[in-house]
């Protein structure tokens, strides 16, 4: 069995090579093509949803003719082409240089709201959503990154026909790391660390507020001070509890 799973990914690696690859034909015939009819190639690849063909295509164009008809199109299209096929390093690579050469191009929100989804499918584990694993345990600085992204194209476009989805992003994002946070203060808690529990706790209420993890922030800071014995903190905590939470369980110890 083991044999045969090697022997399978061996294969599927050849196979995958030989599919990204150009054989000298096809890239002497491509050297020869004009830039509009590569350009054309390259946009029917991306409508009947080929993107490895694509990218083929708008990385020569980008090559050969730098300062081409179709050059910011072509940025713009590999930008594209490189998130649909779950390339986010090359995709990144693509929109910071994108953004270097053309800080106040017409579409440069576009651009931004690019990035944000980029680094959103960098933290995203398509498998652990099938399956509704809850990993948000896991690194989540680029899903700060994300974060930072939408916020920008926000506070310098927001007139730009992607500022609500990004906003609607945002709030996904706000809940994923509040509840990165929770993780790492009931971590805390378990090693008796009451003081960064609380820390951690708190900063959930001031940096992510209105997120799922709320009530959950405001049950661990509780705990945490009262066994710091800090009583006044600890019924500060409850008073606010009781004033968006009145059934949570804490309030009636």
């Amino acid at each position: 069995m083991h044999k045969f799973a090697k022997g399978a990914v061996l294969a599927l690696f050849s196979i995958a090579i030989t599919a990204c690859s150009s054989s000298p034909d096809e890239e002497l015939k491509a050297s020869k093509t004009s830039p509009d009819v590569l350009y054309s190639q390259a946009r029917t690849s991306m409508e009947l949803g080929n993107y490895s063909k694509a990218v083929r295509s708008l990385e020569a164009l980008d090559s050969r003719y730098p300062f081409g008809p179709h050059k910011t199109q072509v940025q713009l299209d590999l930008i594209y082409a490189y998130y649909k096929l779950d390339d986010p390093a090359s995709g990144i690579a693509n929109i910071d240089r994108f953004i270097r050469l053309n800080p106040t191009h017409k579409d440069i929100d576009y651009v931004y709201y690019m990035r944000g989804l980029v680094n959103m499918q960098s933290d995203s584990y398509m498998f652990h959503d099938m399956l509704n694993i809850d990993r948000t345990d896991r690194d989540p600085q680029v899903a700060i990154n994300a974060f930072k992204d939408f916020d920008r194209l926000i506070k310098s476009y927001p007139n730009s026909k992607y500022a609500n989805d990004a906003a609607e992003r945002m709030q996904y994002l706000k809940n994923r790391l509040a509840k990165y946070s929770i993780n790492v203060a009931e971590y805390y808690m378990k090693m008796n660390a009451w003081s960064a529990a609380a820390i951690r706790a708190q900063s959930v209420m001031e940096t992510y507020p209105g997120t799922s993890s709320t009530e959950r922030a405001l049950e661990i800071m509780a705990d945490a001070y009262g066994e710091l014995g800090q009583e006044k903190l600890k019924n500060n905590v409850l008073t606010v509890m009781k004033a968006n939470y009145p059934d949570n369980k804490r309030l009636a110890d």
